[in-house]
């Protein structure tokens, strides 16, 4: 979607990473002309879906990538035209609209074919026989719109004409063999000429120069069934003007007409475009519908997704397509990695417990109430990001921004956190997998890749008959993903300790940075509960140590 600002968190988001970019929407909605969206990034995990569904708070959509789409460019926004137009009212709307094609649409609104300026001058080099109003079938309107022209007397409804185009500029006598009934003439202004086509049983009679006939000339062609129109141009240009008339579904392109849809990326459609080379190209929407049009040109001036990022400043961690948007804004609580942009942004990054206390204090600082729904999510994530402020991450300003927010949701902080620890904390259901990714994140610290999956509980023995299943994935995954040192953080948030589960070939550098031994490749470290401030720094600090 064009003009729209998409704010997203990281990759297997948590509450902090949810809930914060939903809040900086509200904020950028407040203040700004541009739409804000929060996206999500991945799967919501337990107790985010029950701060959710606490607070009444819908899931921000799924996105998978930020690549250029059709959807993100400026089309050509030229209405589709009906296959039974005239072919001067197709070039009408090409000369208004300075394009080159048009898209034709059936009765469903659904894409036919398309017409070209090439469509139209084929219509005047190639050389058609005098049947051609005949076989394009054309209407008696479409006559009358090419030839301005003015209806005198009609003999039916729904006119049909199946003869052949005949100018009648020579005395009746001459015209004998060449007027046949339901023949289509163009005539001047002779009454006995006029009498004469009627005579022959022409289905329609086109007088030029805007003559009228004569009440007895109307008369006859009323008895024997003859259509009159008038037109002001002379016969030469009448005849001249009236292959114009002929619908465009007689000389459009009807087979393998190449369309794409809002949702192509750019990448996709770039060799298909240098492949067929044609003007232009019908857009459709994802109900099929033709909704305008995209020539090469558009690739030229493409407009790149605009993104807000939060609670990460990490490639690794980040929306696959990256490289292809523009990044405005960084807000984040955690180190400052590897994301670069093209121009100065704002970037926001403050050694607090939570993204979302940033967040909130943005909201206050520029005089803004969160609303009760809003203030409430922010709560959630940070009890969730400070574990209740016992984390060593957690400050003097998360707990003044968390109490500040509490009353203006309402909220009991001690309650609310035993009810979401409880409902993020529970395994019932869980495979290995979904546990280790449900709070997965990747670092690059030189040369290694470093994972490392943090779950909080309030009873970490309920892990224990999980343990080997947890070693055995993450040992696959280590291998067949490339990771140097793989870990599984399992901490317990009353007891602020954590279990450790390693993988990976440097596992032992996970051990050198808290000088331990392993026992059957699990660890428990007493008062180690942050992943961010006390498990990345002393790993980061033993690798740039080895050589």
């Amino acid at each position: 979607m064009k003009n729209t600002i998409y704010i997203t968190g990281h990759r297997n988001p948590d509450s902090d990473s949810i809930c914060a970019a939903i809040a900086y929407a509200e904020f950028k909605n407040k203040t700004q002309k541009i739409p804000a969206i929060p996206i999500r990034l991945g799967e919501i995990n337990r107790e985010t879906a029950f701060v959710l569904n606490y607070f009444g708070v819908e899931p921000p959509q799924l996105v998978q990538t930020v690549k250029t789409q059709v959807a993100d460019l400026d089309i050509d926004t030229v209405a589709p035209i009906a296959p039974d137009i005239s072919l001067k009212m197709a070039w009408s709307i090409m000369k208004k609209n300075n394009i080159k094609t048009l898209p034709v649409i059936d009765s469903n609104d659904r894409l036919w074919g398309i017409v070209s300026v090439s469509n139209l001058a084929s219509s005047y080099l190639d050389i058609w026989d005098n049947y051609i109003l005949a076989k394009s079938n054309t209407s008696i309107n479409n006559i009358l719109e090419t030839l301005s022209g003015k209806i005198i007397y009609l003999s039916e409804e729904n006119l049909i004409l199946a003869g052949k185009v005949v100018v009648s500029t020579m005395a009746p006598d001459s015209d004998k063999t060449i007027i046949e009934p339901g023949d289509i003439v163009i005539c001047g202004d002779r009454e006995d000429t006029q009498k004469f086509i009627i005579e022959k049983q022409a289905k329609l009679m086109i007088v030029c120069g805007s003559h009228i006939p004569s009440d007895s000339t109307i008369d006859m062609a009323m008895k024997k069934g003859c259509t009159v129109i008038t037109t002001p141009y002379d016969s030469f240009t009448a005849a001249r003007l009236i292959p114009q008339s002929i619908p465009i579904s007689f000389v459009m392109t009807k087979n393998n007409v190449i369309s794409f849809d809002t949702n192509d990326f750019i990448e996709d459609i770039k060799d298909i475009m240098l492949e067929t080379r044609y003007r232009s190209y019908p857009v459709l929407d994802e109900n099929g519908k033709v909704i305008g049009s995209i020539s090469r040109y558009h690739l030229i001036t493409q407009n790149r997704k605009k993104l807000i990022l939060v609670d990460h400043n990490e490639k690794a961690q980040s929306v696959a397509g990256l490289e292809e948007a523009e990044v405005l804004e960084i807000l984040d609580h955690h180190r400052i990695a590897d994301i670069q942009t093209g121009i100065p942004i704002y970037f926001r990054n403050e050694p607090v417990g939570s993204t979302s206390t940033i967040v909130a204090s943005i909201f206050f600082e520029n005089g803004i109430r969160p609303s009760k729904k809003i203030a409430g999510l922010l709560c959630a994530a940070i009890i969730s990001d400070t574990l209740l402020l016992k984390s060593p991450t957690a400050t003097l300003v998360d707990e003044i921004v968390l109490k500040r927010l509490a009353e203006i949701a309402n909220l009991n902080i001690e309650e609310f956190a035993k009810e979401m620890f409880k409902a993020g904390t529970s395994l019932e259901g869980k495979t290995a997998k979904e546990i280790i990714y449900q709070d997965f994140k990747t670092f690059a610290i030189n040369n290694y890749k470093v994972g490392v999956s943090q779950v909080t509980t309030t009873y970490i023995e309920g892990f224990n008959p999980m343990i080997e299943d947890f070693k055995a994935l993450m040992n696959r995954k280590a291998s067949s993903n490339g990771f140097d040192i793989m870990l599984l953080m399992i901490t317990d948030i009353f007891s602020s300790s954590s279990l450790f589960i390693a993988a990976g070939e440097h596992k032992e550098l996970f051990y050198r940075a808290f000088n331990v031994k392993s026992k059957n490749d699990t660890v428990f470290l007493d008062g180690i509960v942050s992943r961010k401030k006390q498990v990345i720094p002393p790993i980061t600090e033993v690798i740039n140590q080895t050589k």
